[in-house]
């Protein structure tokens, strides 16, 4: 399938930072097979961990049958689902297929493109599990591969206002890197959760926040610099969403620092980005 893109949705890319594409995926061909494939996923989880879990036979609306059981008989197997789901192949053959290069050469016009394997995620946000939400931020601090960067964003369930769609800030691309600030919020939680935009209501409160309430086979793209942040889940169900990036090898940012991997994989952003994170203590 060819990408195609109009001026206007182009245009619009370039002013606020963000495009939400219908319709982009293949239910049939792109998305079932990954819903298939975490259905059975979980079927391996629950038998490896002998668990008397009854679930129904597959259904793409209703792929993840049983996973809300298995967090309640033991937290950590979320987390185990959580790490494995990225290896499917079905997920990394729609990650590193040509649609999205297209799109992001596209949007990019003369990139060189690049995929930074350990930046490529299925997220799973439990109900009323905020400790885990991704607070305001943009996507460049923890992923400085490249300052021209793109993120794709795909739900593999129906997002409603109950399950909490991505909160966005259009237009804020254009203010660049803003400064951040490093807390205590959560001393147990990895280092990217612990470094989070300064004064983010005063900046956020600049822009028009926008939360599109997106469906499987949907795209949402937005820049590396567009501030956004999760959702709040208060559904039944736990959020299922893919996140896939591609990154401009010729951008100079980028290449002077050598592309480095994301702050989940180990990169030093604090030392990177030292003007431009405080400490709380420097307050």
């Amino acid at each position: 399938m060819e990408v195609k893109l109009t001026a206007e949705d182009c245009a619009s890319f370039d002013t606020h930072g963000m495009l939400v594409l219908k319709d982009f995926y293949s239910i049939r061909e792109e998305i079932l097979p990954i819903q298939k494939a975490i259905y059975e996923l979980l079927g391996c989880i629950i038998q490896r961990h002998a668990l008397d879990i009854c679930r129904a036979p597959f259904d793409g609306d209703t792929f993840d049958d049983g996973f809300m059981d298995l967090v309640k008989k033991n937290r950590t197997y979320g987390g185990e689902v959580y790490d494995t789901v990225k290896m499917l192949p079905s997920f990394i053959r729609l990650f590193s297929g040509r649609k999205h290069q297209q799109l992001f050469e596209t949007l990019r016009g003369g990139a060189l493109t690049g995929i930074s394997l350990p930046s490529q995620g299925i997220r799973i946000d439990l109900p009323n599990e905020d400790r885990f939400r991704a607070f305001w931020h943009q996507e460049f601090l923890y992923q400085p591969q490249s300052q021209d960067g793109i993120i794709f964003w795909a739900p593999l369930v129906p997002i409603s206002p109950e399950i909490g769609p991505l909160q966005i800030c259009p237009g804020s691309q254009k203010e660049g890197l803003l400064k951040y600030r490093k807390t205590s919020r959560d001393p147990t939680l990895p280092n990217a959760f612990s470094i989070e935009v300064k004064n983010p209501q005063e900046t956020v409160d600049r822009y028009p926040a926008v939360a599109p309430l997106v469906e499987p086979g949907d795209l949402l793209v937005m820049d590396f610099l567009t501030l956004h942040q999760s959702g709040t889940n208060r559904s039944q169900r736990a959020r299922w969403s893919m996140q896939m990036r591609c990154f401009n090898f010729l951008e100079p940012i980028g290449a002077k620092l050598g592309w480095p991997a994301s702050i989940t994989a180990g990169t030093d952003v604090e030392s990177i980005f030292s003007e431009y994170i405080e400490h709380e203590e420097s307050q």
